[in-house]
């Protein structure tokens, strides 16, 4: 009974612990981050082929451990071109949707995002971008399902004692927001060899409003991220894409990076399916294998992280499953990008 009490006592403490810290800790994040550029950096949107791109990603978590984190991701890009040059606005915006544990302590953020994209040569595709991104983060809990060691009686579980928690509020409101700069350009003569640096500030507003206790003391922790990309034609028919980002919020620190191997089915220069093999690596924590796929305009992508820190005991080396999928192509209207002579792409 006592293991029993322990176990969901620790269901409903992991999200608490996790929601108290959360300003002083990580943010959402996804194994298949190159998924979501947004959250990454806000300048890193309209960096690709085409006028129109969206993207879903859906994470399940730690389903052997406690009730399972389910994390969403859907973001949406609009890119055209501005003046008479070869400049690009970039419009859209970000929506996350965060659930964790029985008290689901659930968090939402609805994102706008605004990136401008500067020509910096005539002979080939080089740009410099800076992009902001800001917008409302709620998050709130059920209270009625939380349990803790106040209700235990020294025999048993009693729900009809006090839970010891004196929250405030259920639900709290933030503003937050984000700015970034990249630069982007082809390697080469080939257009289709490119290379990505970027550097993101994210939460520079560092919102005190982030307690269910109402304690004005806390603020959301600054962080920073560095973002890089490398895609290289191998022949004709394959490429291989380099992705790697470094994270610091507070004193959270988190690298990840790894590669994928595409080959090209059908005619190179406009191939019906592609396919994407490889692996993720998020340093002291997980080993991510990934697999993609290109069907047209859409892509449709898995991942499942194998737990590789301490974790792993508890966990049997189970992480989190995620899938996602992708849509991006041209608008064929009049200010389409598809006969642009320089265009930001990845």
């Amino acid at each position: 009974m006592k293991t029993i009490l322990k176990y969901r006592i620790f269901q409903t403490a992991l999200p608490v612990l996790l929601c108290i810290a959360s300003a002083t800790a990580q943010d959402i994040h996804f194994s298949q981050f190159f998924e979501t550029p947004l959250l990454r950096n806000p300048s890193l949107a309209g960096i690709f082929k085409g006028d129109v791109r969206a993207q879903m990603v859906y994470r399940s978590q730690w389903n052997n451990i406690t009730d399972a984190y389910r994390t969403g991701s859907f973001n949406v890009e609009f890119k055209k071109p501005i003046g008479r040059g070869d400049d690009f606005l970039t419009i859209g915006g970000q929506i996350l949707y965060d659930r964790a544990g029985t008290i689901a302590l659930t968090s939402t953020h609805l994102l706008p995002v605004l990136n401008y994209q500067k020509s910096l040569s005539t002979d080939r595709n080089m740009y410099l971008s800076l992009g902001f991104m800001g917008g409302l983060v709620q998050r709130r809990i059920d209270q009625s399902k939380m349990t803790t060691n106040s209700q235990y009686n020294g025999m048993e579980y009693d729900p009809n004692l006090n839970n010891g928690e004196n929250f405030s509020k259920t639900s709290y409101s933030y503003l937050d927001a984000s700015v970034g700069m990249s630069f982007n350009t082809q390697i080469g003569e080939n257009e289709n060899n490119n290379i990505y640096v970027g550097l993101a500030y994210h939460h520079f507003n560092k919102s005190n409003k982030v307690s269910f206790y109402g304690n004005i003391d806390l603020e959301m922790k600054p962080k920073w991220v560095g973002s890089a990309g490398l895609r290289m034609n191998v022949s004709e028919e394959s490429y291989f894409t380099i992705y790697g980002d470094y994270s610091k919020q507070d004193t959270y620190q988190e690298t990840v990076a790894g590669f994928l191997y595409s080959y090209r089915l059908g005619d190179p220069e406009d191939p019906r399916y592609v396919l994407h093999i490889g692996s993720m690596l998020r340093l002291k924590d997980a080993l991510i294998p990934v697999a993609k796929l290109d069907i047209g305009h859409l892509a449709l992508s898995f991942s499942y992280d194998v737990n590789t820190s301490q974790l792993r005991n508890a966990s049997y080396g189970r992480g989190g499953f995620e899938v996602a999928l992708g849509y991006q192509n041209f608008n064929n209207k009049d200010n389409s990008t598809r006969e642009a002579v320089r265009c930001p792409k990845f």
